[in-house]
């Protein structure tokens, strides 16, 4: 509408004046139109100065000037006014047209029918697009998705791509039209970009050739009515048995204040369930899910949201996840400064975890100790751990009441660096001889600790003791170490419910950037009791509580309760999660389509975790049918220790890496990874029509942006560019309407002036 109000009272479309030159192509010599216009004014200037005793000076000023204003458009009229704009010469320049056969097309959301639908009438020979491209230009028509073709009519077109590609498309079609005079190029898309893909290099290529991209854009911006999963954050692998907490993020249109279900699914069975409420139109949601892992080995993940009615696509509401579930044995090392009943149960409540292999060094005497659990004979037979290959041999570090006295400063900071470092868990539980209480203060350990340690007080001699009651923080509710009950509901009333627990330690702030899961209140005060923080390449963990075991021997609690045993295990697993063996690897995705490159990143270090830049490093990787392909993975020199190497599944299926390091004859380990390759679907996230990345498109390469709507006038517009084979043309501007309309404005304003002033 406001196009053609524009050209109705300017002649031309609003491009011919972006596009044109502003110039005055005077048909007779200029002095004699300036002494016109002189001549003119001057006989204005002095009618309305003989004026002067019958009329006020105000309205003397305001005649002349319309009259001025009037006189000024003839002039400007006489000056003949034109614009100098490059036209193509017809059927001597080409331009290539570039449509979306991707799946998205198949979205009904243009008045309920799919987009591709239209992009077909687009192409349709006899239609308002192409007959009028093929007026000008000899077109020469591509479809892409995931890769570029040359198509010869829109019957060809499938709709059956599963990524869109366009920086590719792009730089595809310039290529293969660089050998002839190329006018601009057309795309006809919904803009879902899903490649990865940077579209800078492609956009500015264009540019520099000059060649403009004119962007068709098909779809709607906003969905009415539709429920989309988007980020799913899970871990890449976890050990047999562990409760797995995942947060969804789910995005939705015309479904505010509805209650809808997330389901967890592994291969078809649901694992866990999980209602929630959608929040207001416009927000987004996170989800919490927990569920356990029981089978191990790669397993494929999947959460769905069922579909509502009236929705309009289904296949966002389904997103699956690859999670390797590992069976082995991870070796923790709890160091216990005193006998305590903490030690018996803690090892009672991990006995029958076979992932969990708890060593305990127990003080009993000065420079005495009880080895439990241990490996061999000589394993800490002098102790706490010295060295720190000796040390870095576990995965995690359990403190207990120790003072920090009995470790020389070397320990203490090979303690930190084994967090730092080495990526291990540090979980310092309380005691009289643990925390600021056992001098930790002006420690390495400090810095590492969630806590802040509060230096106790010399003026009162008496030790302090408080019986708290243990409760939930909003973080520990939503925590799936905190989950003692299938449901959180059911696990918030456990917590409710458990017999207070006594505390030695008074700790009340955590550090910035820590997270508080339990706090204890005894009425009068209120104490931090669980904290987490990561530090370094590790997690540090403070449990400043010194009798756990009272939650399992306690007179209410029920003999056959689980509530001690759940959390230490919980707790225990999720300390060792993702701790960093010598060798690791991961790869750039974990589901990819075939024929895609995968990239692969091993990280190397040797027994002491220092990064290793000389190491022969290897991948093996074995497809679906048994076959295997080595490559040879090189140093990057970006980073320590990191070497890369890329493949590209052939075949679907789950592809097995297998990365082994040497280094002087010598293992330094095995790691594994997983890619599963197959038909990757993302063309139904984030589908609606991306105005915003279009235009951007358009306006870099100096096209313009259209709709099914207007595209009717871009044949005519692209035919004004400087690309290819052009003329320029004078395009007279004295004859516009609103010069006409402006005049006679001018001269009737004037005329009703002077009859209101009795002049006329």
């Amino acid at each position: 509408m406001l196009d053609r109000l524009f050209q109705f009272l300017f002649k031309y479309r609003p491009v011919v004046f972006e596009r044109g030159q502003f110039t005055f192509a005077v048909p007779w010599p200029f002095w004699i139109v300036a002494a016109c216009a002189v001549v003119a004014g001057g006989l204005a200037v002095l009618l309305y100065v003989r004026t002067r005793g019958k009329v006020a000076r105000r309205d003397r000023v305001m005649l002349l000037s319309l009259r001025l204003a009037a006189l000024g458009i003839i002039t400007f009229c006489l000056a003949g006014p034109a614009l100098m704009i490059a036209t193509v010469v017809p059927q001597q320049n080409f331009i290539g047209v570039l449509v979306d056969d991707s799946r998205s097309m198949r979205i009904r959301d243009q008045d309920g029918r799919p987009r591709g639908d239209i992009a077909a009438e687009a192409l349709d020979p006899e239609g308002p697009l192409l007959a009028g491209l093929s007026s000008r230009f000899k077109v020469r028509l591509f479809r892409f998705s995931e890769s570029v073709e040359r198509l010869n009519d829109a019957g060809e077109l499938t709709y059956a791509g599963r990524r869109t590609d366009l920086a590719h498309a792009l730089s595809a079609v310039q290529r293969e039209l660089s050998a002839v005079p190329l006018a601009g190029i057309v795309v006809l898309t919904d803009g879902g970009e899903n490649s990865g893909n940077p579209l800078t290099e492609p956009l500015l290529e264009l540019q520099a050739s000059h060649v403009p991209v004119h962007v068709i854009g098909l779809g709607r911006e906003r969905f009415e009515r539709d429920i989309q999963i988007g980020r799913v954050e899970t871990p890449r692998t976890v050990l047999e048995g562990t409760s797995v907490g995942v947060e969804i993020s789910v995005r939705h249109s015309g479904f505010g204040g509805r209650t809808v279900q997330l389901n967890v699914e592994d291969a078809g069975r649901i694992l866990s369930t999980h209602e929630f409420r959608l929040p207001r139109e416009g927000e987004m949601t996170t989800v919490q899910a927990t569920f356990t892992v029981t089978e191990p080995g790669p397993r494929l993940f999947r959460f769905v949201i069922p579909l509502q009615p009236d929705e309009m696509i289904s296949e966002n509401n389904a997103v699956e996840a690859l999670i390797v579930v590992e069976r082995r044995r991870e070796k923790i090392l709890y160091f216990e400064g005193e006998p305590r009943f903490e030690v018996k149960f803690l090892r009672r409540a991990i006995a029958d975890d076979a992932n969990l292999h708890v060593v305990t060094l127990q003080r009993t005497a000065e420079n005495k100790f009880l080895r439990l659990d241990v490996e061999d004979s000589t394993e800490l037979v002098a102790g706490f751990p010295r060295t720190r290959e000796e040390l870095f041999r576990y995965r995690a570090l359990i403190l207990g009441s120790v003072e920090a006295s009995f470790f020389t400063r070397d320990q203490l900071r090979m303690i930190a660096e084994f967090v730092s470092m080495r990526g291990g868990g540090l979980l310092a539980l309380g005691g009289r001889s643990a925390f600021a209480e056992g001098g930790y203060t002006e420690t390495p350990l400090a810095d590492v600790l969630p806590v802040i340690l509060e230096p106790p007080s010399h003026a009162d001699s008496t030790p302090f003791f408080a019986e708290v009651k243990v409760g939930l923080t909003p973080f520990g509710r939503s925590h799936p170490v905190m989950q003692l009950r299938p449901t959180p509901a059911a696990s918030k009333a456990r917590w409710d419910s458990l017999p207070p627990l006594s505390v030695v330690n008074p700790i009340h702030a955590v550090k910035p950037g820590a997270s508080t899961w339990l706090t204890g209140s005894n009425g009068d005060d209120t104490y931090v009791v669980l904290a987490s923080q990561r530090y370094g390449r590790g997690k540090a963990v403070a449990f400043p509580v010194q009798d756990s075991w009272i939650w399992q021997m306690h007179a209410d609690i029920p003999l056959e309760d689980m509530t001690h045993e759940t959390l230490w295990r919980q707790l225990l697993r999720w300390l060792v999660a993702g701790v960093a063996d010598q060798v690791m690897v991961t790869t750039s995705d974990d589901r990819i389509d075939v024929g895609r490159d995968v990239t692969v990143t091993a990280e190397v270090a040797d027994s002491g975790y220092l990064r290793l830049n000389g190491a022969e490093v290897t991948a093996t990787i074995i497809d679906p049918t048994g076959e295997e392909l080595i490559l040879p993975m090189q140093w990057t020199v970006e980073r320590d220790g990191e070497y890369r190497t890329r493949f590209a599944p052939a075949m679907a299926g789950l592809h097995e890496i297998r990365v082994t390091a040497r280094r002087d004859d010598r293992a330094l380990g095995v790691a594994t990874s997983y890619v599963l390759a197959g038909d990757v679907d993302a063309e139904f996230f984030g589908a609606e029509m991306r105005e915003s990345l279009l235009r951007r498109v358009a306006e870099e390469t100096g096209g313009r942006f259209y709709t099914p709507e207007t595209m009717a006038s871009l044949p005519e517009d692209v035919s004004f560019t400087e690309s290819g084979v052009t003329v320029y043309e004078q395009r007279d501007l004295w004859d516009m309407p609103i010069i006409l309309l402006l005049l006679l404005g001018f001269i009737g304003a004037e005329w009703g002036y002077r009859r209101y002033l009795g002049l006329a």
